[in-house]
């Protein structure tokens, strides 16, 4: 919304529309503009999910992400808000940078801590941290309790075969912290060039519901955000309309459910948490 809505709503219209089409509440870009956006978010009686950081582990890098976290961490204690990161500064998914993305994870963990945030590694198409095996892998390097992944369903139709989804949600296990979810085509015809990539959540070839019955059966439990970069358009109207698509998408899940309805999710611009309470 804040980067392609045809209609380029401020922060606070951008919250008022979401409540009023029955999102829970929003991630936000960077750290410009943060303080307004927890604003509006709240006042509206919405959640701030997740914040993106950009982190650097080149060598070249004089400083590896905006040294302004550890001013805005403070102001997101007691929100159960995540910080996301994703990671650049090398070929993607060469493990020989591996020492350096664990020193710098650590360092916002620790910094993160005292504040009760976690830390989301995001795997994004083109960045060194690229798939969800190379946040897994980190994660598990960087061993601490707030430090999990993110499931990104267009990243990872880009640069992965579409297979074992299963197996890697599962390996994922208690690191998955987030996933977010979009409409688009299978992988195969995306990565030809002839596929829809980020559209609403009603149009595309990809199997949703099937992907709601593997994050079922891993167990997850967390939040579900609704990816929306580059839709362009009234974002009302596509944000409307995926909202809808959840809905069905739930009611369908639900009722293949032996022992009753499945916690109901709603994607926002990041979506509804099932559990505990994520562009």
């Amino acid at each position: 919304m804040d980067t392609h809505d045809a209609r380029k709503r401020s922060l606070a219209e951008q919250a008022a529309l979401l409540k009023e089409l029955g999102y829970d509440g929003a991630g936000h870009l960077w750290l410009d503009d943060l303080r307004e956006r927890l604003a509006t978010l709240e006042a509206a009686g919405l959640r701030l999910f997740q914040v993106y950081l950009r982190v650097d582990i080149g060598p070249e890098a004089q400083t590896p992400y905006d040294p302004r976290v550890r001013e805005v961490l403070p102001w997101l204690a007691g929100r159960d808000t995540m910080l996301a990161l994703l990671v650049s500064g090398g070929k993607a998914s060469d493990a020989a940078r591996d020492p350096r993305a664990v020193e710098v994870v650590r360092e916002l963990a620790e910094l993160a801590r005292p504040h009760g945030v976690k830390l989301a590694l995001y795997p994004h198409t083109g960045d060194w941290l690229e798939r969800l095996t190379d946040a897994v892998r980190v994660a598990d390097q960087v061993a601490r309790p707030n430090v999990g992944v993110m499931f990104n369903l267009c990243h990872w139709l880009k640069v992965e075969e579409e297979v074992d989804l299963g197996p890697q949600l599962r390996a994922a296990g208690r690191h998955l912290y987030a996933v977010s979810i979009n409409g688009s085509d299978r992988g195969e015809a995306i990565r030809s060039g002839q596929g829809r990539w980020i559209v609403p959540l009603d149009t595309g070839t990809f199997d949703q519901l099937g992907l709601l019955r593997v994050l079922r059966e891993v167990g997850y439990a967390g939040p579900i955000g609704l990816q929306c970069y580059g839709i362009p358009g009234d974002a009302r109207v596509h944000l409307a309309r995926s909202l809808a698509a959840w809905r069905q998408l739930n009611r369908r899940l639900a009722a293949e459910t032996p022992t009753g309805p499945a916690p109901e999710q709603t994607g926002g611009t990041t979506p509804r948490d099932r559990g505990e309470g994520h562009h």
